[in-house]
């Protein structure tokens, strides 16, 4: 029986999901396969992961009747013939015991879904030393309002029956579809479980759907309906805490002026979440203030 399934999404990702389809082959645990979903993909990229399937016979290729990330996950989920579900994006990397560490932590039955650590590059892995916090405990749709430690759909392994129950994704967000699937399962009771354990390099893009705040924030509020429904709401907390994330992403893309916006309704909602910890509080509300002087790698460097 196949242990995991890895789904990878890919439209135009040639010149990166080489690298990210290199991290998964290299895994030390070997049961597994993985499906390329093609979303209106290049001839580019598809040329590349043709090759790789002919490198490994574990990876085979699909194309998705549908637009978009997650209507191509769907589809992945639905050819999957493993117990658990891996996502990864087609310009991400894994790090090379991610799969061993997830099959450890999916052994008590009682788990449905985890996540890692993640650290953030923008050219090379490396070249920041920016990385996710994990919490203790089972997440809640509170914690998920606030800051979403999962960060990416990359860091996200569940179980394929679990997936199945709660309808997958909603094909109809783009951004922020993690958040939304996660407040659906915590919603429902199962239990979403974090390894403090490294396990994905997430690729910072200027050019990527998460550098798009306007529409980053329209998927959240996406995902707050989500919440509602299951009579969870942000409190003043948890918004201040995403303002800050916002705040952070603002000062990596050198969008001073939003980053300086997103500080003071932070700090003004409340004062206390936006600033602790200390070492992601202070340094923001430093930058956002400082950014129109400082130089941009320095930027990149504390707040990917």
């Amino acid at each position: 029986m196949t242990r995991f399934t890895i789904i990878i999404p890919f439209h135009s990702d040639a010149d990166t999901i080489a690298d990210t389809l290199t991290s998964i082959r290299t895994q030390s645990f070997p049961n597994w396969e993985a499906i390329c979903v093609g979303d209106r993909p290049s001839k580019a990229c598809l040329s590349v992961v043709l090759d790789h399937i002919a490198q490994d016979p574990r990876i085979r290729v699909a194309g998705s009747p549908l637009d978009g990330p997650s209507a191509a996950r769907n589809y992945g989920a639905e050819l999957a013939k493993g117990d658990i579900l891996a996502f990864c994006d087609a310009d991400d990397l894994w790090h090379k015991y991610k799969l061993a560490q997830l099959n450890e932590a999916f052994q008590p039955a009682s788990t449905d879904a985890v996540f890692g650590q993640i650290r953030f590059f923008a050219d090379q892995p490396g070249d920041s030393q920016t990385c996710s916090t994990v919490p203790d405990a089972p997440l809640t749709i509170q914690d998920l309002l606030a800051e979403n430690p999962v960060c990416t759909m990359s860091n996200l392994s569940i179980r394929r029956e679990v997936f199945n129950a709660i309808g997958g994704l909603d094909a109809r967000t783009v951004h922020n579809e993690d958040l939304e699937l996660l407040i659906r399962l915590a919603g429902e009771g199962f239990t979403i479980k974090g390894v403090d354990r490294f396990q994905v390099w997430y690729r910072t893009n200027a050019g990527g759907l998460s550098s798009n705040l306007n529409a980053m924030r329209a998927g959240r509020a996406y995902a707050v309906k989500t919440a509602a429904s299951y009579g969870v709401f942000p409190s003043r907390s948890s918004e201040a805490v995403y303002l800050r994330y916002l705040a952070r992403r603002a000062l990596r893309l050198g969008h001073q002026s939003q980053a300086l916006s997103y500080t003071r309704n932070g700090l003004g909602l409340h004062a206390r979440s936006f600033l602790l910890p200390l070492r992601r509080g202070l340094p923001t509300a430093a930058g956002a203030t400082l950014a129109p002087i400082l130089p941009q790698v320095i930027k990149r460097t504390l707040f990917s």
